[in-house]
């Protein structure tokens, strides 16, 4: 056996009327939405209007009114009492492209403001129509033969309780002219029209190009709240979408709301509909109408579908093709943009050849001999090596620097994948990571003699640095100032980590974080510079206490000059040195 459901109307109207619309402002656009369409629907654009009078001027409920196709008694039974029913659908459900609306549930946004609706309408040929409908679920329906009515409807609401202020006056007239000020057909609140004669997307005959850009960066203003760095028109034609980007003037984090207002046909859909563009495209604004994109059934967002994924993409190429555009024609303006908006292009050069090119090309990189591009740095140096975090550049870039090796900082968000990268576009590039560690390689060994001579010395400063998990080498570079470098690769530092969560949890995670750290001996080291005269004095110290307030200073220093954090253990090795030390010294002067 097979039966229907039963629908509890009151609680149909309530769901769709409460919780489908975020706020109840959108019962002005469902209102002018569906106005709009009855004039569509009657071919009457040309001479469409819409007029909305507040209790001002009536004195009674709010009306809005159109010179629309109307309803016959028919219809009305049919469309206004059945939820989801919709004149502007075709046989198979799909929506009509000529009309704004689709889904048959709009004038239910007005239970947000009423509890009872009331409309008036006529059809040409039909004798006039009144709908009452009431938010219990309930309807009556009556006709007027003897009306006067003009062909349209209009629709009226009294405010219930608690709900007066949205249709005040001010209220009313902010709304629609929020949502209906782009409509191609004229709408007046109050007898004062608020349709603007020109869109933002589109240009006046004989406007120039400057007049248009001053028209530009005001409505930037007045509706983003910024004066944009640029503006960049933006078009796809397979979503009939036609628009404006807003470069933003600051910089914006990759991970902030990129909120764009968006037109439905010249209604606006929302001010902040996302999704639109890539995401990437953090640094830019957008005002854009759309014939083709479809909206969810509240209308407050739009349907993710394969055409937007197709106008996203559209979109996206606008935007790359304008900096591309500007590195070949406006290099200065390019260095403006680039410095306010680094991290937008960055994380698009780490997936798009074009902008990784343009990056390489225009983009300064911190590196040891000065900042320069990529394409400066291969230039001059050949092999383009490169430290993939910024504690390690920090660590061997005096050292560094000295031997003559020329390092880039790739410490800095999505450089150490933009520079492993760049064989990709650039065939002559030659790439190489140099990780701290990798330096040691790079340091003179000491004579054979010297070193078996320094063998004492080196065994009782391991002892020394074994208490905080260091290991000592004795090295001869360059610069002769610097006695010690602390060097720690990434791979040693993450191990290190590990060992220290083991000690901080439970037996069961202590388990789970040693099977990564198993057979790993890993410690980062302290190199000793055999150049520095302070050095070679404390490594012929005799007094043990002494030699040991000697090696923790040098390790607590090397520590400060590569900017690591302090454990409890090296705060106390600093003021254990510093103290001792400083007691000597004027032990020594009394």
């Amino acid at each position: 056996m097979s039966f229907t459901f039963h629908v509890d109307l009151r609680g149909i109207v309530d769901l769709l009327s409460h919780h489908l619309y975020a706020s109840p402002r959108v019962y002005v656009r469902e209102l002018m939405q569906n106005a709009v369409d009855a004039i569509t629907a009657a071919g009457r654009t040309a001479e469409g209007r819409i007029d909305i009078e507040t209790q001002a001027v009536t004195g009674g409920p709010l009306r809005i009114t159109d010179n629309g196709i109307g309803l016959t008694e028919a219809q009305v039974h049919e469309l206004l009492a059945t939820i989801g029913r919709s004149s502007k659908r075709d046989d198979l459900g799909f929506a009509r492209h000529e009309f704004l609306g689709q889904f048959g549930i709009g004038l239910l946004s007005c239970f947000l403001v009423a509890d009872e609706i009331v409309v008036h309408t006529r059809c040409d040929g039909h004798p006039a129509v009144e709908w009452v409908g009431s938010s219990d679920g309930s309807y009556r329906v009556s006709v007027l033969p003897d009306s006067n009515l003009p062909f349209g409807t209009v629709v009226s609401l009294q405010p219930r309780h608690g709900a007066r202020e949205w249709l005040e006056p001010a209220t009313v007239r902010e709304l629609a002219t929020l949502y209906g000020s782009m409509l191609p057909i004229p709408v007046r609140v109050d007898g004062e029209p608020i349709t603007l004669g020109l869109r933002p997307w589109e240009t006046a005959d004989g406007e120039s190009a400057l007049a248009r850009r001053t028209r530009l960066l005001s409505y930037a203003e007045e509706h983003f709240g910024f004066l944009p760095f640029d503006i960049i028109d933006l078009e796809a034609a397979e979503a009939g979408l036609r628009g404006v980007a807003f470069v933003l003037p600051v910089p914006s984090s990759p991970s902030s709301r990129a909120a764009h207002r968006v037109y439905l046909k010249q209604m606006l859909l929302g001010e902040g509909i996302e999704g639109l563009l890539p995401e990437w495209a953090f640094f830019v604004r957008c005002v854009v109408d759309t014939t083709e994109l479809r909206p969810t059934a509240s209308r407050e967002a739009l349907y993710e579908d394969s055409l937007l994924e197709q106008v996203r993409d559209a979109l996206g190429d606008q935007l790359r093709g304008w900096m591309t555009r500007l590195g070949a024609t406006d290099h200065h303006r390019l260095d403006a943009f680039l410095r306010i908006h680094h991290l937008g292009v960055k994380a698009l050069a780490a997936h798009d050849d074009e902008m990784l090119r343009l990056v390489a090309q225009w983009w300064p990189f911190e590196t040891t001999v000065g900042a320069m591009t990529l394409a400066e740095f291969r230039d001059r140096h050949g092999l383009i090596r490169y430290a993939p975090s910024l504690d390690e550049f920090r660590q061997i870039a005096a050292v560094a620097s000295a031997q003559g090796i020329a390092v880039v900082n790739a410490g800095y968000v999505y450089d150490a994948d933009l520079i492993a990268r760049l064989p990709e576009v650039d065939k002559e590039a030659v790439v190489e990571p140099l990780a701290a560690t990798d330096l040691t390689t790079r340091l003179d060994e000491l004579e054979p003699d010297v070193e078996l001579g320094l063998r004492p010395f080196q065994l009782a400063a391991q002892r020394i640095l074994d208490r905080f998990g260091v290991e000592l080498l004795i090295r001869a570079f360059d610069p002769v100032s610097l006695p010690a470098l602390y060097l720690l690769d990434g791979d040693t530092a993450f191990n290190i980590d590990l060992r220290r969560g083991q000690e901080q949890v439970d037996d069961v995670w202590a388990s789970i974080l040693g099977s990564f750290t198993a057979g790993r001996t890993d410690r980062p080291q302290l190199v000793l510079n055999h150049r520095n005269p302070l050095v070679r004095q404390a490594m012929s110290i005799a007094e043990p206490d002494l030699a040991v307030l000697a090696v923790e200073g040098l390790y607590v220093q090397a520590l400060l000059l590569g900017h690591q954090p302090l454990r409890p253990v090296d705060t106390a090795a600093m003021n254990q040195s510093f103290l001792g030390l400083l007691g000597r010294a004027m032990k020594a002067q009394s």
